[in-house]
């Protein structure tokens, strides 16, 4: 039986995007009930989101083919998205920081999205004002997704070998 494996990792991050869009539909629910009426703004929610599910389809296909061949990847992966979602500012705010250790948290791709998501609900700023951050998450981006389709095709054949 000919089974598209490529799809496994669409699938895979269709399925997340599912708790993504209702987390982030209790944020809107909750920001509504605390006073913080939508606006204009609001809209790049789903440019965001986009922008998630494109990082995180790019970082799958750039880890899922290895996972196959190295079956303890799946446990550093698990504590390496532990130790990011820490580093990340998603509880805490940059500004905590001195001005100088700030382009390391910057550094994170994740932070753009994070950011983004603050912008658009209270800050009230397009996304598009922040050029180079934008353009800095979208190489990084492209740049994982491209390696990640590498390190797919190039192990792709190998697959059944080893399932």
């Amino acid at each position: 039986m000919v089974f598209k494996v490529s799809i496994l990792p669409i699938i895979r991050v269709i399925a997340a995007t599912f708790v993504h869009v209702a987390f982030v539909a209790f944020i809107l629910i909750l920001n509504i009930a605390l006073g913080n009426f939508p606006t204009i703004y609001w809209i790049q929610i789903l440019y965001y989101s986009f922008c998630m599910f494109v990082f995180s389809l790019a970082f799958t296909y750039a880890t899922s083919s290895m996972v196959v061949f190295f079956k303890d990847l799946t446990q550093i992966i698990n504590i390496v998205l532990q130790v990011g979602v820490w580093a990340a500012p998603i509880m805490w705010s940059i500004k905590q920081f001195p001005e100088k250790y700030r382009i390391f948290i910057k550094l994170n791709p994740v932070y753009y999205i994070i950011n983004g998501y603050r912008t658009a609900l209270y800050e009230k700023t397009w996304f598009w004002q922040d050029f180079y951050s934008t353009m800095y998450f979208w190489i990084i981006t492209i740049g994982v997704f491209a390696l990640g389709i590498l390190i797919f095709k190039r192990l792709k054949p190998h697959f059944a070998d080893v399932l």
